[in-house]
């Protein structure tokens, strides 16, 4: 995925170019932008060599830097990009706003386009924020986007807040349940890989059992009610379930192991890419016809 333009009633967010470099000098010409930083970006050099660095940018496809535009003005920067103050470099989210744009609403707009972006298009489980101690007009932005106050450190050679955000529970699955003909064998293959992937078992009763992680659970259930003796996926109905893997290597480890849990390989002639050049998977198919696509996390973003 490549960083998309991010539009908001009063705004437009598009990827920082070469063409903006004056743009974004001027908006950090007023000395009041470096108020908080370490360095002073009211020097053009200075101003100059940080757009440097956000034009060097080279991380996860969807993350990086954009220009805030106001009816076609550039007036401020906004970034969310792999932390280099935060351990295991986890997705961080600056925003600054022009002076002259202050007071407005801005920043808490343009801020909040981004973290949208980071938390629902491209699905990150935590967006993190620094913010300095003193700076108590961004940390009331951070408050109205929903960040978490999680303590204090030295961060950009000064003490800064350390804030996350995390996705709302609103529009998420909570539960997903599947009517088997089988449940001994749907808990030897669903159980099996719900449990390598960190599910953990749930609630049981005589007909069912399910498996939870975070706030959703699945649920495999012999029903009495039961219309049918087989699931058919491509008939109308579920196709299949495609769940996170954290690496390529561990969809590797699990597509190997899962034939001795019930489970066969689907599209094999075009592993790891049967979904495409961008997309490495495995395609599984279980003894009662119920698929399951297992997704690596990392590298190029899967559709």
């Amino acid at each position: 995925m490549t960083r998309p333009a991010l539009r908001t009633p009063r705004l437009r967010l598009r990827p920082l170019t070469e063409a903006d470099r004056e743009a974004v000098v001027k908006v950090f010409a007023d000395p009041e932008m470096s108020r908080f930083f370490a360095a002073d970006f009211s020097d053009p050099a200075t101003a100059s060599a940080m757009v440097d660095r956000r034009l060097d940018y080279r991380g996860p496809a969807g993350q990086g830097h954009w220009v805030i535009e106001r009816d076609g003005e550039v007036i401020g920067v906004a970034h969310l990009r792999p932390s280099a103050e935060l351990p295991d470099g986890v997705p961080e989210l600056g925003y600054y706003v022009a002076s002259a744009h202050a007071g407005q609403g801005l920043a808490t707009e343009a801020a909040r386009a981004v973290l949208d972006h980071g938390l629902g298009t491209l699905g990150l489980p935590a967006v993190w924020a620094l913010v300095h101690e003193r700076n108590a007009a961004s940390r009331k932005v951070a408050e109205r986007l929903g960040f978490l106050d999680v303590g204090s450190g030295v961060h950009y050679g000064d003490l800064h807040r350390v804030l996350v955000a995390l996705p709302a529970a609103h529009g998420r699955p909570h539960h997903i349940e599947l009517w088997v003909p089988d449940l001994a064998e749907a808990e030897r293959s669903w159980g099996w890989l719900l449990g390598e992937l960190g599910w953990r078992e749930f609630q049981r009763w005589p007909a069912g059992i399910s498996w939870r992680l975070g706030g959703t659970y699945l649920v495999v259930e012999a029903s009495p009610a039961v219309s049918a003796t087989s699931h058919e996926r491509t008939r109308p109905g579920l196709n299949h379930l495609a769940l996170h893997v954290a690496t390529r290597a561990e969809v590797d480890a699990l597509a190997a192991r899962a034939t001795a849990h019930g489970w066969r390989p689907l599209f094999a002639d075009r592993y790891p890419y049967a979904g495409g050049d961008a997309h490495y998977a495995a395609y599984l198919e279980n003894e009662a016809g119920f698929e399951v696509e297992l997704v690596a996390v990392e590298g190029p973003a899967g559709s």
